[in-house]
């Protein structure tokens, strides 16, 4: 490994479009993203969540491809093998609406163009989209590995469809047949239960008097869909109901068409709810075809696949389902049979992706029969052998959908997708399903066999995602190195969706659960909390973000915003705060390898004599590596941020580089090169710990520091490290800065600039504090901007002085002429009542028999040790003010 010293000189300001550009190229080209490469290391795997190539990412799609590359950067860095494979997906009904879209807006149909060419034409929209992903994915600094890129549609991922249709198939597993589905009229497909969105409507509840075949008298129905009794084949009513005993096998005549319907009994029906009758539909509605089937009631489909209604309709043939509603509630008022109409707020589905109102229908269709598969992932789980939500919480929500599962409708009346595996023979009828295409009927011997139409639903593949991606059917290295995965991140939105659906299929075909953790973020929304639309115009194009403040900025904002579970919102200034942080970051390493001209990596050596100020930056260090690592880990990438935040800005920048100065700019040659090594060895971590979060600048910053690495992508991760540990130097600190605080503080009170020297008076509460001071006189006098300096216990307080109080120490400046002595009184009365405030709230906690049976004990013990500090600063304080009231 070449040895990589401190010579170039960094640019005064970080330029990120040029370093984001030139890193990423440079990644690539070294495959350092590539896993595989080290066979005897663990394996850390994590599969992305394919995106649709509907177009182009979002901002959600930032967060969530952020928080993979945080955790597969780190675990790279900390010697896995690690695989984070990308892919695509291609999204059936969405694409496909997309491209069908973009047809109409040209005069077309993909009817005019016929399935082959219609297919070209989606083929050409995926390269399109994919070539977008992966642009973005690129400026956005994904550490993905392209050489085992997958895509739903492709040709190993095929294979793995069809396998799993034909084993869940001759299981009895899946199955064909007539049943209520949703069905889109626009997209004219069927979708399943969880491609339909539920909204809140403002409608209509129209009360129908069905009159009595005989005998005269009526009964009334209620509905907010009265187009549909046009297929009503009987009328339901509470077996044990009083009021229609007598009635049941009744005929009633249907209001219009004249049809006889029988009068039914059914325990379906509430007796309290309503009229007690229910009108059934049993085509269009999804509990009257269960109903219909106990009765063997005729099923009567009255519309089309577009919603238009069709000859069973009557004298509505022809009109569009909205339409015929309005006409036929015209002709029941006319007939006097629409006796009131009631204004109604009702939930109606709209499908997910076209936006048209679904419309429950009876439709031959393909189904996985989901139970058995269901109590195998619920016994999983329950046994504590299922995979671990973060936050747990949603193990709840998980087990509640698969617990009460119905099947699933699989088939879609779409052309771009995977075909249904299935062939029927045009002579004898027979049914075929198999791994490759038929060409004869093993029933008749005919070699005239047609496939399925339909297509499978986009969850079908994407539901064997974390094991096809890695080869299987086959039994590929890959799959026997990087499955089952460690872990899945994704939005709360497709639990049902995805999430359930990977297990099923993992249990069943691999025996495995498919990852171990399901890392659950919320949604991206706007600044006032509103979700994102197009609609509203509130979106946030990732690029945009970065174009104006770079993706170091994006990926430490967006990443360090969320807490696991919640959602977050997207504010311009915090992803400016964070573009002032990679600043700051940039600002000190410019000062820092000023001062490290021709260091080499061997000259690198902390085991020396170090100054206070050292032995603390290395202990501080060591404390972030080892809290760093633990939070990521636990997934808890807002602490992380706080933390790395707060120890890059406030103890490295703030405070240890300003004390390093001392040596770097002093006589001591020992001195100086003992702080060259920490500011060096320190520097060098700290991009390492940073690296994951905002890798560009990370890695800009590295290479112009003394290493003997190639990148920082692979360099080392910080572990923890007892050898640094100086619990003594962090005392230390404590007390200095504590001081250096509290004497700025007094001296912005009362106007005294840095530039003005000042005397002060140090009296320490005990030996111990003594020694700490004496020891770090010239970071006091330097730091406080002394013209006199005396520290003693036995120093009195000097008449008319301002004073402060910090644990260790009091504090007096005796400032003639520049101190205002009733000032300074209430300024004391002020800290002497924040203190009792303290002393009070922690006497209430340590009074409180809950807090003290629950608590650690050392929680206890720390709170007794903070309420005698508050106690001592307070008699102190009180001192001081009768001291100078007297």
């Amino acid at each position: 490994m070449v040895e990589k010293n401190s010579t170039t000189e960094m640019p005064t300001t970080y330029d990120p479009k040029a370093a984001e550009q030139k890193w990423y190229e440079y990644w690539i080209k070294g495959n350092y993203f590539e896993a595989g490469k080290r066979p005897d290391a663990p394996t850390y795997t994590i599969v992305i969540p394919p995106p649709n190539v509907t177009g182009m990412l979002h901002i959600g799609h930032a967060l969530d491809f952020t928080l993979q590359d945080i955790m597969i950067r780190t675990k790279r860095m900390q010697g896995y093998d690690a695989l984070w494979l990308p892919g695509s997906d291609h999204a059936g009904i969405a694409t496909q609406t997309k491209v069908e879209q973009k047809l109409r807006e040209e005069g077309i149909s993909r009817y005019d163009l016929g399935r082959e060419k219609f297919l070209e034409k989606v083929w050409e929209w995926k390269e399109l989209y994919a070539n977008t992903i992966h642009e973005q994915w690129a400026k956005m600094g994904f550490s993905l590995d392209y050489s085992r890129e997958r895509f739903t549609l492709d040709e190993g991922l095929s294979k793995a469809v069809r396998e799993v249709f034909v084993q869940l198939y001759n299981k009895g597993l899946i199955y064909r047949g007539k049943k209520i589905i949703n069905w889109d009229p626009a997209a004219r497909t069927a979708l399943s239960d969880i491609e339909v969105e539920y909204k809140e409507v403002q409608g209509n509840l129209y009360h129908l008097q069905y009159p009595l075949k005989e005998g005269g008298g009526s009964i009334t129905v209620a509905t907010t869909r009265p187009e549909t009794m046009l297929g009503d084949t009987a009328v339901a009513v509470h077996p044990e109901d009083d009021r229609y005993k007598h009635l049941i096998g009744q005929m009633l005549v249907l209001p219009i068409i004249g049809r006889e319907i029988p009068i039914i009994a059914d325990e379906y029906v509430e007796k309290e709810f309503g009229s007690g009758a229910v009108k059934i539909t049993p085509a269009h509605d999804p509990n009257d075809f269960e109903v219909g089937l106990r009765h063997q009631l005729p099923q009567i489909i009255v519309m089309d696949e577009k919603g238009t209604m069709n000859e069973q309709a009557g004298p509505y043939e022809g009109l569009d389902r909205a339409e015929c509603r309005k006409q036929i509630v015209k002709d029941l008022q006319n007939q006097g049979v629409c006796v009131k109409i009631e204004e109604h707020v009702h939930q109606v589905g709209h499908s997910e992706r076209s936006g048209a109102v679904v419309e429950p229908y009876l439709s031959t269709q393909w189904f996985v029969s989901m139970k058995p598969l269901a109590e195998r992932a619920i016994e999983a789980q329950k046994s504590g052998k299922g995979v671990q939500f973060v936050p747990d919480r949603f193990e709840k929500i998980y087990l509640n959908w698969i617990e009460n599962v119905r099947d699933w409708c699989i088939s879609r009346q779409l052309w771009w997708g995977h075909r249904i595996p299935a062939w029927y023979c045009e002579a004898c009828g027979e049914l075929h399903v198999a791994h490759t295409d038929v060409q004869s009927c093993s029933k008749c011997g005919s070699t005239s066999l047609k496939q399925d139409e339909d297509v499978l639903d986009t969850w079908f593949s994407s539901a064997l995602w974390p094991f096809s991606t890695l080869g299987w059917p086959e039994e590929t290295e890959d799959m026997k190195r990087f499955y089952p995965t460690n872990v899945l991140v994704t939005g709360y939105d497709i639990i049902y969706f995805w999430v359930a659906r990977m297990i099923f299929t993992a249990l069943e075909f691999t025996d495995q659960i498919p990852f171990k953790d399901v890392l659950i973020h919320g949604l991206v929304r706007a600044a006032d909390g509103q979700k994102m639309s197009k609609s509203l115009g509130n979106g946030v194009d990732p690029l945009e973000v970065i174009e104006k403040y770079g993706a170091d900025a994006m990926r430490f904002m967006i990443s360090t915003s969320s807490t696991p579970g919640q959602d977050l919102r997207f504010r311009w200034e915090k992803v400016e705060q964070a573009r002032n942080f990679a600043n700051k970051i940039w600002n000190a390493s410019r000062f820092a390898l000023m001062n490290l001209q021709g260091v080499q990596a061997s000259d690198i050596n902390i085991q020396v004599q170090l100054s206070t100020a050292d032995r603390w930056i290395l202990h501080r260090l060591n404390e972030t590596s080892r809290d760093v690592t633990r939070l990521i880990d636990s997934y808890e990438f807002g602490e992380t941020g706080r933390l790395l935040y707060n120890f890059i800005w406030d103890d490295l920048c703030d405070w240890y580089i300003e004390f390093a100065k001392l040596s770097l700019y002093g006589e001591d040659e020992q001195a100086k090169k003992a702080t060259q090594s920490v500011l060096a060895y320190v520097l060098d971590r700290t991009q390492r710990l940073i690296h994951p979060f905002m890798p560009f600048i990370s890695e800009e910053i590295w290479q112009h520091l003394p290493h003997t690495g190639e990148t920082i992508a692979l360099a080392e991760w910080p572990t923890f490290d007892a050898a640094l540990e100086s619990e003594d130097a962090a005392r230390e600190m404590e007390l200095l800065m504590d001081l250096i605080r509290a004497v700025r503080n007094i001296r912005a009170e009362v106007n005294v600039p840095m530039s003005k020297k000042i005397e002060l008076l140090i009296k320490p509460s005990d030996s111990s504090s003594a020694a700490i001071l004496s020891r770090n006189e010239e970071y006091i006098r330097r730091f406080c901007g002394t013209s006199k300096l005396e520290i003693g216990q036995d120093l009195a307080a000097p008449d008319k002085a301002m004073s402060a109080i910090v644990t260790g120490a009091e504090l007096y400046f005796p400032l003639a002429g520049l101190i205002d002595i009733s000032q300074e009184i209430s300024r004391l009365e002020k800290e002497l009542s924040n203190l009792n405030a303290e002393v009070e709230r922690i006497e209430k906690k340590l009074a409180n028999q809950g807090f003290v049976a629950k608590a650690p004990a050392k929680v206890i013990e720390e709170e007794k040790a903070k309420m005698s500090d508050y106690a001592d600063k307070r008699d102190k304080v009180l001192t001081r003010i009768a001291e100078l009231r007297g």
